[in-house]
């Protein structure tokens, strides 16, 4: 990760610095934004769309569309913008918001032919009709951004989906008879963020991060799908799925349950490795619940992290607190980082 916070930075800051002073005096909020024009001029040469589909490394992924179209939520500090979508949800039926920022390396000319790694970052409560990771109340994106500056985290681009298509708890799965929140968050989203986004092709550039109810989402998900996600950060997750509406299905429930799948990975010959980043505050209730899942399963294919935030409650603040002392860059580590090309 290191290799990132190189003399190519300094590259990356003039552009950052160009994307800050063209808002100078004024706030685009609502305007009309393309990820693939942004910092280039206008031009898409460096951007990938309309051109093949795997780059010349034979790693990355080229964005081939269809093209969404994105309106600027926010803008950090460093200029780099927050934009959010509509999408519908071609497998699963499901339409809802996704907010998606992407760091200044992503601009950067060095990196046009590169993918990039992805982290699908998920709310807790009902997670409906935001997605509180995207807004200014928390600074989540801002340390990101600061972190892959240093080279201590991956310079992620971001996706942050709705959790529930109303507010009522779908744990994030194919409940029978309900929408397919399942399918939503770990296909369509995905199939967005490719069809938009230089990406990797292997789940080595793939992760999940959430907190509460999106933290379970999280955990399942990795859990669920490990030939197409790698790793995931899961702050002070529920660990079972405790939809209501699960009643009378209990084996689909199970299906979705973090310790069933955790258990059949364990046992299942030539799994892959899943990294499970734990993120809980010293004085949150639910932490041995946390340890135990950490005790019975945290062995064989999965690894596992585990940051106890001194002081921490169950709250935004303080997992990006978490994240910040050492979960990101446990995952960072793990997963693809975007390489140069001359």
């Amino acid at each position: 990760m290191k290799r990132l916070a190189s003399r190519r930075l300094i590259a990356v800051t003039l552009i950052g610095s160009a994307l800050a002073l063209s808002l100078t005096g004024c706030s685009d909020e609502g305007s009309p934004f393309d990820f693939n024009t942004a910092g280039d001029g206008g031009s898409t040469q460096h951007q990938g769309l309309n051109r093949t589909a795997v780059s010349d490394d034979g790693v990355s992924r080229m964005p081939m569309g269809p093209r969404a179209d994105f309106s600027v939520h926010r803008t950090l500090d460093d200029g780099t913008k927050v934009a959010q979508t509509t999408l519908k949800g071609s497998k699963s039926g499901v339409t809802g918001k996704v907010w998606v920022w992407a760091p200044k390396q992503y601009f950067d000319p060095e990196y046009a032919n590169s993918g990039f790694p992805v982290l699908i970052a998920l709310p807790g409560s009902y997670g409906f009709n935001s997605n509180y990771w995207a807004n200014p109340s928390n600074t989540f994106l801002d340390t990101v951004a600061r972190m892959s500056e240093e080279g201590t985290s991956l310079p992620f681009v971001v996706v942050m989906p709705v959790l529930n298509p109303a507010k009522r708890y779908y744990d994030g799965s194919d409940i029978p008879g309900r929408p397919r929140m399942g399918t939503w968050m770990t296909e369509d989203v995905p199939d967005f963020v490719r069809a938009n986004f230089r990406t990797f092709n292997s789940r080595d550039g793939w992760a999940f991060m959430g907190s509460s109810s999106g933290g379970f989402v999280a955990l399942k998900s990795v859990l669920k799908h490990p030939e197409r996600f790698k790793a995931a950060i899961s702050s002070g997750p529920d660990i079972v799925p405790d939809s209501p509406m699960w009643k009378g299905h209990p084996a689909e429930k199970r299906a979705n349950d973090p310790r069933a799948l955790a258990g059949a990975l364990i046992k299942k010959p030539g799994a892959p490795d899943v990294y499970l980043a734990f993120q809980v505050g010293s004085t949150e209730t639910l932490q041995p619940r946390v340890n135990k899942f950490i005790r019975e399963y945290g062995k064989g294919p999965v690894k596992t992290h585990l940051e106890v935030v001194p002081n921490g409650i169950h709250s935004p603040a303080t997992y990006v607190k978490g994240m910040e002392a050492s979960s990101l860059s446990w995952i960072s580590a793990r997963l693809k980082a975007p390489v140069p090309h001359p």
